[in-house]
């Protein structure tokens, strides 16, 4: 029976490679671009609150609860399959988007496209690790890191442009055109399967899409409702019994969508730590810090932006780096445990951050936070897919990128919540604390409670700083290489202190 890469190892590896970093470059910039058309869909569509925040919240559910499900069935009815299936979801997603007439047909549209983004994204890093090895397979994933990073620096300020120039119907319609041409480029990519009858676990399937999607919902809920609110608490609760529940069943399944003995495995274990470890480390200061460069500062949304190219700039070329240095005999390990202890650094060295920083004095910090991300996205993917079995690459996939996605949604929602919630305990005021931390600091009492956002600041700053220490220790220790035993026989088998005694006798 030929092996998978067999089948997979012909002409055709240049334009899978081509089309799968168009998707990783594409989804990433209309996740991080879409945020800066959320107030004039607001007055176009008259909406606000909870309804208009779903526009962002409903995508990074769907594409989180949907990821390791679309490896999964990825692996059974084929790579490329999912991944244009999620391409046309995303595309009609897109579509959808531009041409709503309400708030509510806007939501559904989006969560549409998170669905279709998590069949691109898991395929796609199927598709990868199917058809590279070795040496080769770094510098395709480190490049997917590159895609990704620029994706995500330059959708704000592209979409920004976009939505300012041609409006936010023609920016998702641009999004829908991206996602048609992902579709046309699948149709030169080879096909790949698991040599396995296809057969679908749906009771894993529900619960874990149920489970997560419910957890992720009652902690995005916990800034506005308050974290004792039944609307926090009634998900939250349901969702972690629908994993317990999931658990269960994968245990007993002969066809798992996640087969446990994966993240039994210390070091595939060690790469999803260090994934969930960059979310930790930069995402709360790359989404939460311009808005208090604008409310403590007064700056610009286009200065605000262009001081953070400080930690987005090097994204854009050091997975590459971190690839080549991979690939020239420098331990993965090392690279990984680096990088994490640079994300602890940076967040603990912007503490510096005060009203009236210059952007000088930010500049080492987010460059250290940048360096940090930029090193090890280039190489948790292709290590993480070293250790697995062709057979399960897209299982494998999938979890990766649930826990990169769903980790950088929980995480977003955590600090928010908890930099609200901070600056309402220094203000005795829940309506007063939220306007803070959305950066209103108008008023006669502005360098008050600049200074309160401020200690806020601090606190959640060193808390990320101590997680990613610990972070970067366990990384560390958990992709150590296993010990070897060392066999020995006749004479080399007795204790030395016994040689010495015989010899003496």
């Amino acid at each position: 029976m030929p092996s998978e890469f067999s089948r997979t190892r012909r002409p055709g590896t240049v334009m899978t490679a081509l089309v799968v970093l168009l998707g990783f470059l594409t989804l990433p910039m209309s996740m991080s671009g879409t945020t800066v058309a959320i107030p004039r869909i607001g007055e176009d569509l008259h909406a606000t609150g909870a309804a208009l925040q779903w526009v962002l919240t409903g995508y990074f559910l769907t594409a989180s609860s949907f990821m390791l499900v679309s490896g999964s069935l990825a692996d059974l009815f084929g790579r490329r399959r999912i991944f244009a299936a999620g391409a046309v979801l995303y595309a009609a997603g897109a579509l959808g988007s531009a041409t709503a007439t309400d708030i509510a047909m806007l939501d559904v549209a989006r969560t549409l496209s998170g669905a279709g983004a998590a069949g691109v994204m898991a395929g796609g890093g199927a598709l990868l690790a199917a058809t590279f090895q070795g040496a080769a397979r770094t510098r395709a994933f480190a490049a997917m890191g590159t895609m990704s990073g620029i994706g995500l620096a330059i959708g704000p300020t592209l979409s920004g442009w976009m939505v300012g120039g041609l409006g936010w119907r023609v920016t998702f319609a641009l999004f829908a055109a991206s996602g048609l041409l992902i579709l046309l480029g699948s149709f030169f990519v080879a096909e790949s399967r698991a040599d396995r009858r296809p057969k679908v676990d749906r009771p894993g399937a529900a619960s874990f899409i149920g489970g997560l999607a419910l957890l992720m919902f009652g902690i995005t809920q916990g800034a506005q409702a308050g974290w004792s609110s039944p609307r926090v608490l009634g998900p939250v609760a349901a969702g972690a019994l629908l994993l317990v529940v999931f658990v269960a069943v994968e245990r007993r399944s002969d066809h798992p969508v996640l087969d446990l003995t994966l993240i039994r495995d210390r070091r595939f274990l060690g790469w999803c730590l260090a994934a969930l470890a960059v979310p930790v480390g930069s995402s709360g200061v790359l989404v939460f810090l311009p808005t208090y460069l604008q409310g403590v500062n007064g700056l610009s949304a286009r200065d605000a932006g262009l001081t953070m190219l400080m930690l987005t700039a090097p994204v854009l070329f050091l997975p590459a780096m971190g690839g080549r240095l991979v690939n020239r005999g420098v331990p993965a390990r090392h690279l990984a445990a680096l990088a994490v202890l640079l994300l602890a650094g940076g967040n603990a060295w912007l503490t510096v951050l005060h009203p009236g920083v210059t952007p000088l004095a930010l500049l080492g910090p987010l460059l250290s936070i940048g360096v940090g991300n930029g090193l090890v996205a280039g190489i948790i993917d292709a290590q993480a897919m070293s250790l697995v079995e062709p057979a399960r690459v897209g299982m494998a996939a999938g979890f990766l990128n649930t826990v990169k996605g769903g980790g950088n949604a929980l995480v977003l929602a955590v600090i928010g919540a908890v930099l609200t919630s901070l600056v309402q305990a220094r203000t005795g005021s829940a309506e007063l604390a939220g306007r803070i931390a959305a950066g209103d600091l108008s008023g006669p009492e502005k360098a008050l409670h600049a200074a309160q956002f401020t200690d806020a600041w601090h606190l959640v700053l060193w808390s990320v700083a101590a997680l990613c220490a610990v972070g970067a220790l366990t990384v560390h220790r958990l992709l150590a290489p296993a010990a070897r035993p060392v066999k020995v026989s006749g004479e080399e088998s007795r204790p030395r202190t016994g040689r010495t005694l015989s010899a003496k006798i």
